[in-house]
């Protein structure tokens, strides 16, 4: 007798284990570990659906005690075993439930009936046809006739075509069939969601630096760090690394940030690979992901490109996963469980024995770190493609803009620089830093922000007027003014990208204006109109948010303008320094990108501030220095190790009693800051409390969380929810 051990689809802590079954006579062979299955569960019985995780030929307790497995579910939904040991992973890793994390590496949720593509066949000769043609104007059947008489001159005709152009209904074309006349044969076809109407483009030649780093990484699988500045063309790369994996026989997935960025990559790709490169994102509809899935399982296609949920596309043969912009936060989930995208595609690459390469010109400290530490192969680019530089920048004070009396949100010299470009017709990005922007104060006058005296982050003002800091719950009064100048132009910050439109519109009324942010990019292709349309030179001026200074490729930009650069340093986050760099020098990279010299203005009240100055000067060592040191005094990633645990409830007497009987559990070799209201303390009529484990090694923070969590499986929670999240 064979027994499978499964996992209930039951998305809660008290059945996350296995279950064992016997499995009947007749599905022996045909069920497999990976395989979703309809079991009886509970006092009821009731079906639900479960995943094999093993078979076994040993049962764990008296086999008259055990069910059967009712039947196989939809075989699409099988997991590969290399995702069930994936899922596994990242359950230990990021505490979620079994079933939350094996439907994160289930590639589609519910399967989809594939597409029918019909064609119509004329089975009389062509003389019989016309004689039918004619009867069927005599008795004045015109659908029939028209039918008829395209079948005198084509042999095969399209479905879609005969009930489209011609109009005709389908109960003619039936009668058609049952009189003899016609056949009818359909075929399953994919839907494939891009398919660019362009020409294949030839490998181009690499410079010295792109051939070492191309190989080095085709010479042995690896971990690989790519750190190329703005133009550098580390895409050349991918497209060089990506061939010679195919040619080897096997698929690679190519990981972006941004939906905002596919349109672009794809483009590239699709020159070099034609259609065996595909796309996976959000905006796909189900059939499309369902059909590329299949595509990928069947071993149609060798290269997948999209953001990380792209990652846990089923390939065969998997032999190499690209991060590109792998510094992003939105390679970090924020569904449980909240994976690091990295760190799954490094454990996904050890299970597949699949080089992984991380791409930026920015990278993370946590990776530029790991590469120092040799956890990396660190390879550079350190010269533009073009042959130009990177363009330069300068860092506009707005605390004397506002002493001349200037209180826009364009600079003199931005004004000054925009009208230049206009007239030269060449092209300007006008990016605004919207990071931070939830409740902080700052100082008109000196730059001055108000921040917690105990964690060197922002306080964050609530709608009481009361200030609170989010890691320790330090809070204090509202502040009317500069404690540091002791002026009154102490506000929060209120300005978007409308407001940036409106005035660049009042200002140059002759320019042509794009605007791209979550309200123009709603609907679906949006991003790729407005970014075909700036690439076609058919505006003068892009304004956006960050989703318009990653990747993005505009050879007649030579002004870009960072408006509110130092926002991003108000977040009440400890990585307020890095995301504020890394935005600020990807900016700038997008100008001067084809031959013409391209300039940066910064527009900050922190001119000071060494995130900012490095930016300008695009010199990421002496910024990764002064971070990290920052970094090993507070004990913060990568110098040590962070969990944020969120502990919610409609009572917030129980989320706060909660959140402080789980500091209760913590080992003595680890902090616990906290517990303390979150920084959205409620939602949706829930209240939210955090506490933050923290740590020298991950071993003693993960040591920390499982208590916790072996703590909840006993504790008696009413309607409580807690979630870990590693920083």
């Amino acid at each position: 007798m064979n027994y499978a051990n499964v996992i209930i689809d039951i998305s809660h802590e008290k059945v996350d284990r296995t279950f064992q079954y016997i499995i009947p006579e007749e599905l022996k062979g045909s069920i497999k570990p990976g395989d979703c299955v309809n079991v009886p569960f509970g006092k009821g019985n009731s079906l639900r659906h479960s995943y094999v995780i093993s078979i076994s030929d040993k049962s764990e307790i008296e086999p008259e005690r055990l069910k059967y497995i009712d039947s196989l579910s939809d075989s699409f939904n099988r997991i590969q075993s290399d995702y069930i040991k994936l899922a596994s992973w990242m359950k230990d890793t990021y505490g979620s439930t079994m079933i939350a994390a094996l439907k994160t590496v289930l590639p589609v949720k519910k399967p989809v009936k594939l597409k029918e593509k019909k064609k119509i066949i004329r089975k009389l000769s062509s003389e019989e046809t016309a004689s039918l043609y004619s009867e069927a104007i005599r008795k004045k059947h015109p659908a029939k006739a028209r039918l008829l008489n395209e079948l005198v001159k084509e042999e095969v005709l399209p479905y879609e075509l005969v009930t489209g152009k011609l109009n005709v209904s389908s109960s003619t074309i039936n009668s058609l069939f049952k009189d003899g006349v016609i056949s009818i044969e359909s075929e399953s076809v994919y839907r494939n969601p891009v398919v660019p109407d362009t020409e294949r483009d030839k490998a181009k030649e690499l410079s010295d630096e792109q051939r070492y780093a191309c190989d080095t990484i085709n010479e042995k699988t690896g971990k690989y760090l790519l750190h190329g500045i703005t133009g550098s063309g580390k895409t050349e790369v991918y497209l060089n690394i990506i061939e010679k994996t195919i040619a080897r026989g096997q698929q690679c997935i190519m990981l972006i940030p941004e939906i905002a960025l596919t349109y672009q990559t794809l483009l590239r790709f699709y020159k070099r690979f034609g259609d065996r490169v595909s796309v996976m994102n959000s905006t796909l509809s189900a059939g499309e992901r369902y059909d590329q899935c299949l595509r990928a399982e069947k071993g149609d296609i060798d290269v997948i490109i999209g953001p990380r949920s792209a990652l846990f596309v089923p390939f065969p043969n998997l032999g190499m996963v690209i991060i590109d912009e792998e510094h992003e936060s939105t390679y970090i989930s924020e569904q449980n469980p909240r994976y690091h995208t990295k760190e799954t595609a490094e454990e996904l690459c050890r299970i597949k024995n699949a080089t992984l390469v991380l791409g930026s010109a920015t990278p993370s400290l946590e990776s530029y770190y790991g590469a120092k530490n040799g956890e990396y192969t660190l390879l550079r680019l350190t010269r533009r493609l073009t042959g130009g530089t990177l363009p330069d920048a300068e860092i506009v004070d707005m605390r004397n803009e506002l002493r001349n009396g200037n209180r826009s949100m364009l600079s003199r010299r931005l004004s000054e620089l925009i009208k230049d470009r206009l007239d030269k017709k060449e092209q300007i990005m006008l990016f605004l830093n919207k990071r931070g922007y939830s409740g902080f104060l700052n100082c008109r006058m000196c730059g001055h922000v108000i921040k917690c005296p105990h964690c060197d982050v922002s306080l964050s003002r609530h709608n009481d007027g009361r200030l609170k800091c989010h890691y320790c719950g330090y809070e204090t009064g509202d502040v009317k003014k500069c404690p540091k100048c002791g002026s009154e132009h102490i506000r929060a910050f209120r300005v978007g990208t409308q407001q940036v439109e409106e005035t660049v519109k009042k200002m140059f009324p002759q320019a042509y204006v794009l605007r791209m942010d979550a309200d123009t990019t709603q609907e679906k292709d949006s991003y790729e109109k407005i970014l075909s349309a700036f690439a076609d030179n058919e505006a003068d001026i892009l304004i956006g948010t960050q989703m318009i200074v990653k990747g993005h490729d505009f050879p007649n930009v030579t002004l870009v303008g960072a408006l509110a650069a130092d926002l991003s340093l108000n977040d009440s986050d400890f990585r307020t320094g890095e995301k504020t760099f890394q935005l600020l020098a990807q900016a700038i990279g997008r100008a001067g990108r084809g031959e013409k010299t391209g300039l940066a203005i910064i527009q900050t009240y922190r001119p000071d501030h060494y995130s900012i100055i490095d930016a300008a000067t695009q010199d990421y060592e002496a910024f990764f220095e002064e971070e990290i040191s920052y970094r090993r005094l507070c004990s913060y990633p990568p110098a040590g190790c962070m969990v944020h645990v969120l502990v919610t409830s409609d009572d917030e007497r129980r989320a706060l009693g909660l959140a402080t009987a789980l500091k209760k559990r913590a080992d003595k070799d680890v902090a616990i800051i906290g517990p303390a209201p979150d920084v959205i303390s409620k939602v949706s009529d829930r209240f939210r409390y955090g506490i933050y484990i923290k740590g020298r090694s991950k071993e003693s923070v993960a040591a920390t969380r499982l208590k916790m969590e072996e703590f909840l499986d006993m504790a008696p929670l009413i309607n409580e929810n807690v979630t870990f999240d590693v920083l």
